[in-house]
């Protein structure tokens, strides 16, 4: 048996400082004030007028769909030293396996044959543009924390000698202030959501009242397993002792989902 390779890596400092300029600040935003957050426990997040973000997009990344492209959108940040505006740079996870690289795989140094994922320092939104339609479409409708975003590589990759073609996004997100602090940042619980190639999205890979941890990838399935931690007494945060359980992915299909643990 092939052991299974651990690919959903959490962030360091180290690895957010050499993505970003300046120095960094607690990921997230406020998304109400102190006083609507005492006043009333359900704020309706990010729908309040008087708090805004200014953001900005990234790079035009390519995609494995000819007429679909994507950027990244970033929060602009504050250097508090130099008191300059920045914002953070696309970072990519990648894959180092023999596996990934044996007789019959060619996965191009992506996360997993045919998907490339990308992170960058307080991330909030991926815009998609449909080039034959001359279409844009944001993937969430306010500001969000995006963690990871899941992209169809434009590479050639193989999977055991047979081409390997992706048409839809995943992405792991912090998208509602669920511990009511009145902030979304890493504090809340963390969701994963399957979007189709034209970015409208599907549905949630592992239910919503789970925060999601680490995910491994099974090379002979073509399977993600998506470790993720019940928020069991229901106060939007993940806290020691709750349980943990696994949910699997087919990445051939991935509106097939399921608990394997």
């Amino acid at each position: 048996m092939k052991q299974l390779s651990t690919i959903f890596i959490a962030l360091s400092i180290s690895l957010l400082t050499g993505c970003s300029e300046g120095k960094l600040d607690e990921k997230g935003f406020q998304v109400s004030t102190p006083a609507q957050n005492r006043e009333n426990n359900h704020v309706d997040d990010l729908q309040s007028d008087s708090l805004s973000i200014e953001t900005r997009p990234s790079n035009v990344l390519l995609t494995g769909i000819p007429q679909i492209r994507i950027t990244n959108i970033y929060k602009v940040n504050l250097n508090r030293d130099t008191k300059t505006t920045f914002i953070g740079s696309n970072c990519y996870h990648q894959n180092y396996s023999d596996f990934a690289h044996s007789n019959g795989n060619n996965w191009n140094y992506n996360f997993m044959p045919g998907i490339e994922a990308t992170f960058g320092y307080n991330m909030v939104n991926v815009s998609l543009y449909d080039l034959k339609e001359n279409k844009k479409k944001l993937f969430f409708e306010k500001p969000v924390l995006v963690r990871t975003l899941y992209y169809p590589t434009s590479s050639k990759d193989t999977l055991n000698t047979k081409p390997v073609h992706r048409d839809y996004f995943m992405v792991s997100v912090y998208n509602e202030d669920t511990n009511k602090d009145g902030f979304i940042n890493v504090k809340d619980l963390r969701r994963f959501y399957l979007f189709d190639w034209k970015g409208e999205r599907q549905k949630a890979l592992v239910p919503e009242n789970y925060s999601t941890i680490k995910s491994e990838y099974d090379p002979e399935n073509d399977l993600m397993y998506v470790f993720a931690q019940l928020d069991a007494n229901n106060n939007g945060r993940q806290d020691s002792g709750e349980p943990i359980h696994i949910f699997w992915v087919d990445l051939k299909d991935p509106h097939k989902t399921g608990q394997l643990y």
